[in-house]
């Protein structure tokens, strides 16, 4: 089932300490940094967030991309929640690649309104956490009749939604990146190209998933060739056409290592987010668990190490 946003909270009831506490983890931003940072959807390992940290800690994993803890998604949490989670990101000496919001992932003849609501406590969230980045989707595109309208229907109102998610993210010093993926308008490379290419703003870019390329049939190669000059954040998600399941970077088809390292030559100083949906692979939910996630992180470290591609 598509997300159902949260009725909004009024706006002087959230997070109003946002600005004043200072807090701002930094990822890789400039060319003195690590080329490579990893990142990982935490909640693949655990619902527990303490057990989520322990296990990337032991890995060596210092940042995670926030989508859940306590089996709750990030938008769904209390205040005191947040307070809670923040205070252990401090404690424990990490940071957030992203929100990993499911921003974007309602039906786009859904109404807009409540779900802009969703976004401005999407974008409150990455102020409070010290994030500049939030994980976005491009809508669902009805499958009903069958067969279901061409998504160039929708093409209009999909660009009216996302630039006025664009621009309020450009007034608040924020950057959105725009995840690829099946069913959603923008599933195909030519479709996400004409997004970022037509809205053309700095605060909107493209966090690549080779995995979700392949589920609709697309070369990740092909891909990597058209976006990668738009390309801010990378999806670490194999997948392996045969088998018709996720397996671990580099076992699949998503030339995983290579895009990353080809990344790197060009210049790329972003974060590999670990989405490695080796157990569950919902549209709304992946799961790897603690034992699995072990193998996607030597999966995807011994790739990296065969192209040379330094690590943070």
């Amino acid at each position: 089932m598509p997300f159902r946003p949260m009725a909004a909270q009024p706006r002087g009831d959230r997070f109003s300490n946002v600005i004043r506490t200072g807090w701002k983890p930094a990822g890789p931003s400039s060319p003195d940094d690590p080329m490579i940072t990893l990142s990982a959807f935490a909640d693949e390992i655990a619902t527990d967030p303490v057990e989520q940290l322990d296990v990337l800690e032991r890995h060596g994993i210092r940042y995670l991309e926030f989508r859940s803890i306590h089996d709750t998604n990030v938008m769904k949490l209390t205040a005191a929640q947040h307070e809670g989670f923040r205070e252990l990101l401090r404690s424990r000496g990490f940071g957030l690649s992203a929100i990993g919001s499911p921003i974007g992932k309602i039906r786009i003849d859904e109404p807009f309104e409540p779900h802009l609501a969703e976004f401005e406590r999407a974008m409150d969230l990455a102020e409070f956490y010290g994030t500049p980045r939030i994980r976005i989707f491009s809508y669902y595109m009805p499958q009903e009749p069958t067969p279901p309208p061409d998504p160039a229907t929708f093409r209009d109102e999909v660009l009216k939604r996302m630039t006025a998610k664009v621009k309020r993210a450009e007034q608040r010093g924020l950057t959105l990146v725009l995840e690829n993926e099946k069913f959603l308008y923008g599933d195909t490379a030519d479709r996400v190209a004409d997004l970022l290419e037509t809205i053309d703003s700095p605060a909107l870019g493209h966090a690549f998933d080779p995995a979700n390329y392949l589920e609709v049939g697309q070369d990740p190669q092909a891909a990597w060739d058209r976006l990668k000059s738009r390309v801010i954040h990378f999806h670490v998600k194999d997948y392996d056409t045969t088998l018709h399941k996720n397996v671990p970077a580099g076992e699949g088809q998503g030339r995983i290592p290579e895009l990353i390292a080809d990344a790197v030559r060009s210049g790329y100083r972003g974060f590999c987010v670990l989405e490695p949906h080796l157990v569950v692979a919902e549209l709304t939910r992946g799961f790897t668990g603690p034992e699995r996630f072990g193998d996607a992180v030597a999966a995807l470290k011994n790739g990296l190490q065969r192209y040379n591609v330094p690590i943070a």
